[in-house]
Parts: structure tokens; C-alpha cells; sequence
């Protein structure tokens, strides 16, 4: 048996799930990390070897998929990979009207934001419990406290991550098991593109760079802070959705996407 711990990342090879890979091997942390693209993964493994001399292994699958999810969870079992921590940051997005968005868009963000990361909990977590240790960091979005017009589905599944991850910090604390959820707002990722958001140039400077926001959500989930709000303006918006009317927040959210 493999007697070393590891940190999973999904979605490694951009964004904040790049920028966290290097966090996590920065303080020797050893990675597993998933992600579609191999070659991406390969360049990833070569420079945080070098850089930290730390080991790490990749898999290129595609989490939307339920049988490949099961390669990943079987290579872990079959290797007997000690997982340390679970990061959950492979996430995908839609834009647009709820029934004019292709289904099979939606039904693939519902496969990689809730359930690819409710079968990785399953599998993970009673482990993390035993050794009574580790700990899991959920991406979420400040999406997650409202509902999103024109990005329905994507709001949605962010408010299950949070939502989980409430649930599950509480009953994991006994067990030693840390669960946080970070929200990030906007950040400069393909993220906007990939989903089909075109950002005006005002939208364009409120967006966060992801080092920024992987560096405040990674300080956080070492302190074990159960939800993670990167950014001032951030907070600012996250905090007026308990105090204004929802209905107000439902048309500022479909102006703000229009």
C-alpha cells in the first residue's frame, strides 16, 4: 500500500483548479490531478515535480461521464491512493434561456457540478472519517445564494455545492474532517467563454484574477472555514441577498445577465 497521502484536484489544468495545484504542491503536498486534456496534464505534473519535488499522478478523464468517474475512483481503490484532501473544482456553465439552452449542455453541467462531485464525496469521505482526517474543498460560486435568470441551471447546481457543503461541515467536524465551500465572483478564467457569456468591457473589470482567488480559498480551507468569499464586492452582494427582497434580486440578476 501506498502509505503517502495525496491531494485530488478535478479540473487541474485551468483556472483556479491550476492556480490551487500549485498551492497544493507548493507546501509538498502530492497531487492527483483530473482534467480532460492529457497534454495539459502532463506539462502541469512536469513543472510542479520539478518546481517542489513533490510526486504527482494525473488521469485525463471526463467527469460528465458516470463510467469514467469510476476509473478514477477504481484506480484510487485498486492503487490504494491514500486521498488527504478532495478538491471538487471541475465545473462547467450554460447561459441563455432555460429551454432554449441545448439539454445535453445542461445535462452535462448537472453530471460535473453535482453529480461528479456527490460521487467522489461518496467514495472519499468514509475513508477521511476513519482516519479521522482530511479534509474536502467544494467550488461553488456567489451564484450559489440566488436564482440566476438566463443561467438558471448553472445557479442551481452552485447552490446544491453550497448547500452540501453546509451540511456536510457540520457533520464531519466530530470526525476530525474538515468541509469548505469557496464562492468566488467572476473571475478571469475560459469559464465566460466556455459557457457562452460574452462580458461587456465595464463587467470586465470587476473580474478577479485566479490567483488571487485560489490563494484566499486555499488560506481559508486550511483554517477549515466553512464558506469562502473571495473579494470585498463579493461579500458586499452576498450579504444584500438577506437583506433585500428576493424579487428585487431576481430582476437585478436578469438585468445584470441580459
Amino acid at each position: 500500500m501506498n502509505k503517502e497521502k495525496y491531494t485530488l484536484i478535478t479540473g487541474a489544468t485551468k483556472g483556479i483548479g491550476f492556480e490551487l495545484a500549485k498551492l497544493f504542491s507548493k507546501d509538498k503536498n502530492n497531487l492527483l490531478l483530473v482534467a480532460r486534456n492529457e497534454e495539459k496534464l502532463l506539462k502541469l505534473k512536469d513543472i510542479l515535480e520539478k518546481e517542489n519535488d513533490t510526486k504527482v499522478m494525473t488521469l485525463s478523464i471526463d467527469l460528465t461521464k458516470e463510467n469514467e468517474i469510476d476509473i478514477l475512483i477504481n484506480k484510487i481503490n485498486s492503487e490504494e491512493i491514500i486521498i488527504e484532501n478532495l478538491v471538487n473544482n471541475a465545473g462547467i456553465g450554460s447561459f441563455g434561456y432555460f429551454d432554449e439552452i441545448d439539454e445535453e449542455r445542461d445535462f452535462d453541467l448537472i453530471n460535473i457540478n453535482i453529480f461528479a462531485i456527490t460521487k467522489l464525496i461518496k467514495a472519499l469521505l468514509p475513508k477521511m472519517k476513519d482516519r479521522k482526517s482530511g479534509g474536502i474543498l467544494n467550488v461553488a460560486s456567489t451564484a450559489a445564494f440566488v436564482g440566476g435568470p438566463k443561467m438558471s441551471t448553472y445557479y442551481s447546481s452552485k447552490a446544491y455545492v453550497l448547500t452540501l457543503s453546509e451540511a456536510l461541515y457540520e457533520e464531519c467536524k466530530e470526525h476530525n474532517v474538515k468541509v469548505c465551500c469557496l464562492c468566488p465572483g467572476p473571475v478571469k478564467t475560459s469559464f465566460q467563454s466556455d459557457a457562452g457569456i460574452v462580458k461587456s468591457e465595464k463587467a470586465k473589470k470587476y473580474l478577479m484574477d485566479a490567483d488571487i482567488v485560489a490563494k484566499i480559498g486555499y488560506n481559508g480551507f486550511k483554517k477549515g472555514k466553512p464558506i469562502i468569499i473571495p473579494g470585498v464586492k463579493n461579500r458586499i452582494m452576498v450579504n444584500s441577498t438577506k437583506i433585500l427582497p428576493r424579487g428585487l434580486i431576481r430582476k437585478i440578476i436578469f438585468n445584470t445577465n441580459k
